[in-house]
């Protein structure tokens, strides 16, 4: 659990710097430039990344069973997975009227994502990493809508066009990750 938790700690740490010191992070940026500053982030990040992928498998080898979810929970899981890939690529396809709607859809995709495996697994390796995400997110969410606030960020409409395709892409990426991926770079298929 160590490098789970370690590798936690590094990556959300990183990218909770807005949340609890954006001056910080402005004056930074600033003196170091745009570039370095991405750099040393992303070096961060990898890191941290590392270590909790690492620290994720180790730990799922022992598993602490803390309760057994309803077989329905696996059910509500894929439901909300898929909500989480259309929040998902609504943060990348342009002009789509769900992130002119949420404005930050990436988080909320976050959210839902965390929440979903909370629900459908009970062993404590899920719940420190999918609790750490669900956690953060709520945090990063409501900082990034108080920044826009104070901002006077303003979000351009979304068309029905990009909002239709924002919904293909994503159901196209979770049937994908769903039938394959997941158990490909995780080792569990959640449709059997």
């Amino acid at each position: 659990m160590t490098y789970l938790i370690l590798g936690l700690i590094i990556f959300l740490g990183v990218h909770s710097v807005r949340i609890v010191a954006d001056d910080w992070r402005t004056q930074t940026r600033s003196r170091l430039g745009e570039l370095p500053w991405k750099g040393l982030y992303s070096v961060a990040s990898l890191i941290g990344f590392g270590l909790l992928v690492w620290g994720f498998g180790l730990a799922r080898q022992q598993p602490v069973q803390l309760w057994s979810p309803p077989l329905a929970m696996r059910h509500l899981a894929a439901l909300l997975t898929l909500v989480s890939f259309v929040l998902l690529a609504a943060a990348y396809v342009p002009g789509n009227g769900i992130k002119a709607r949420l404005h930050h859809p990436m988080v909320l995709a976050a959210k839902v994502w965390a929440l979903a495996h909370l629900l459908a697994n009970g062993n404590l390796a899920h719940v420190l990493l999918f609790g750490s995400f669900l956690v953060w997110a709520v945090f990063d969410f409501s900082t990034a809508r108080r920044l826009d606030r104070v901002a006077g960020t303003q979000y351009p409409p979304g068309s029905a066009g990009a909002t239709a395709i924002t919904v293909v892409v994503g159901l196209l990426a979770w049937l994908a990750f769903a039938m394959w991926l997941h158990g490909l770079l995780i080792g569990v298929r959640p449709f059997g």
